[in-house]
């Protein structure tokens, strides 16, 4: 320790990173006592590590973060936190920076118990004027930071919190974007709080300011907005909300057209939460228009966006009864656009799944009937969705659609019986030992023929579909259709049956024992298994 403290003054960058890496084990150390740290190496650590300079350098500034919150495990938060909170305040922003980042690690670790009343003080004005004072474009660690400190202190945070939301309203008003992104950010942090605190009216009335500035024009701090008043509406309930959810919601439908990824995602997920929990407070009718608007969001690049509009789809159905939404739904099959056909064929699946599949099926099965070839293949990808999501409930369903199957296995057109070989499959698994044997070898006659297609997506799908089918009728079934192919005279045909072959024993090698045909013994070899003979 002594040699390591007389090289803690070395000007030696690379030696400077290896001091604190070594620092860091020791104290990590079983057996070092937190006494020896506090009076040997703590005084001298601070004096020669916590200056500005450490900050520039990212490798150094890593390091030191990393040692620091190692050394506050030791001796416990608050007498490092003591120790660093007055450079909260320091004019160098790197090295606030650094400040933050290190109370932010050590109250996750070591929580805010031993932190008294006048640091506790220090370290919200510490907060207060880093947050404020931050220019730099890296806004992530201050708004960390500052959420960290205020959920540790939780309760003990009620004091500040008129101060905090004072200083967030005012710059929700500043004219830089970026000031107004930050503290709206901020809301969505401390939002949990100031429930906590049972500043109720204190949330009520930031939710009325950021109503406000729906009328954003900078897309980066309107998603910021909506993401605190999602942080809000999520906190304070549907009830107590204000504005009341009969002003806001129609406030939303506009934004929905917003083609930011950003403003998309939080406002997708404020309506969702809203529909899910708040539905009875708006009229079927903006229901409605909202469902149209979700049409177009299906069309988003970002998947959390496209994930986020199908699940509001099925709140809404749950709300306002899944007939209206399914004729919208039903409609958009019809569109040239396969992306937007796809998404809206999961939609009628989640549809299905929350409103019971009865209220669809007979819907959708009718729309089959239109010849059109993208209205059919749409149909049959959302009764794939819809067998995928529903499982087992799909056994009452059975035999409703297997006529429906048989027509689209029989199909001239290639996509026809690759998306039924996809239904079959989902229908296959989710039926398995559930008394739908018929139906499944019914349909298993219809799949065999496919196994000769060379489309690569195609065969695909039909040995898919093979593979749950043997899930639901056993490998025996399957391996009696592969017996009349195995030795076939042409190559071609012996090819895709071993293949088959090959895929059922991997996974039934022991099932697949007792269908074996039996053989007589010769006179080197006992083939009779006498055991199964007898059973």
């Amino acid at each position: 320790m002594a040699i390591l403290i007389r090289e803690f003054s070395t000007a030696d960058e690379e030696m400077k990173k290896i001091v604190l890496k070594v620092v860091k084990q020791c104290v990590a150390t079983d057996g070092v006592e937190s006494e020896y740290v506090k009076k040997e190496v703590l005084p001298e650590f601070s004096r020669q590590f916590w200056v500005r300079r450490m900050a520039l350098e990212r490798r150094n500034y890593q390091q030191l973060v990393e040692t620091t919150v190692e050394i506050a495990n030791k001796v416990g938060g608050a007498e490092i936190i003591g120790r660093i909170v007055d450079e909260l305040k320091d004019e160098s922003e790197p090295f606030r920076k650094m400040t933050m980042e290190t109370c932010e690690k050590i109250l996750t670790e070591n929580g805010a118990a031993d932190i008294d009343q006048r640091l506790e003080e220090q370290l919200i004005d510490g907060i207060l004027y880093a947050f404020q004072e931050q220019t730099s474009d890296d806004t992530k660690v201050m708004l960390n930071g500052f959420g960290v400190v205020v959920n540790s202190l939780g309760k003990r945070a009620k004091l500040y919190l008129p101060q905090v939301c004072g200083i967030i309203k005012w710059r929700l008003n500043n004219k830089a974007a970026r000031v107004r992104q930050q503290a709206a950010d901020l809301i969505s942090r401390i939002a949990v709080v100031m429930k906590t605190c049972g500043e109720e009216q204190l949330m009520g009335h930031l939710g009325v300011v950021l109503y406000e500035y729906l009328g954003e024009e900078y897309p980066e701090v309107l998603g910021s907005i909506l993401g605190a008043l999602k942080a809000i509406v999520n906190v304070i309930g549907m009830e107590k909300m204000t504005p009341p959810i009969k002003d806001l919601l129609p406030r939303l439908t506009p934004v929905l057209k917003n083609r930011h990824e950003k403003v998309q995602e939080n406002c997708i997920d404020l309506v969702g939460r809203i529909a899910d929990r708040g539905a009875e407070y708006v009229s079927a009718k903006e229901w409605m228009r909202i469902c149209f608007e979700l049409l177009e969001m299906l069309k988003a690049h970002k998947k959390a966006i496209r994930r986020a509009t199908v699940n509001t789809f099925g709140y809404i159905a749950k709300a306002i009864g899944p007939q209206d939404v399914l004729a919208t739904l039903l409609n958009n099959l019809k569109v040239q656009e396969r992306q937007n056909r796809v998404c809206t064929t999961v939609a009628i699946a989640i549809v299905a799944e929350t409103c019971s599949p009865f209220t669809v099926l007979p819907a959708l099965m009718n729309e089959y009937r239109v010849p059109e070839l993208n209205v059919q293949n749409g149909v049959l990808k959302a009764l794939s969705f819809l067998f995928e999501y529903i499982g087992e409930m799909g056994k009452d369903y059975v035999y409703a659609v297997t006529y429906l199957l048989e027509d689209a296995l029989m199909d001239r057109d290639g996509v026809h019986r690759q998306t039924a070989c996809c239904v079959v499959k989902h229908m296959s698994l989710g039926v398995a030992g559930l008394g739908r044997e018929d139906a499944m070898q019914h349909l298993l006659n219809y799949v065999w023929p496919n196994i000769f297609e060379t489309s690569p997506h195609l065969i695909n799908a039909v040995l898919e579909a093979i593979e749950g089918l043997s899930v639901a009728l056993g490998p025996t079934t399957v391996l009696q259709y592969l017996l009349q192919g195995l030795y076939h005279p042409a190559r071609k045909v012996r090819q895709i049956y071993w293949k088959i072959y090959n895929t059922l024993y991997i996974r039934y090698q022991d099932a697949l024992i007792p269908s074996f045909p039996r053989v007589r013994d010769d006179k080197e070899n006992n083939y009779r298994r006498w055991e199964l003979e007898y059973f």
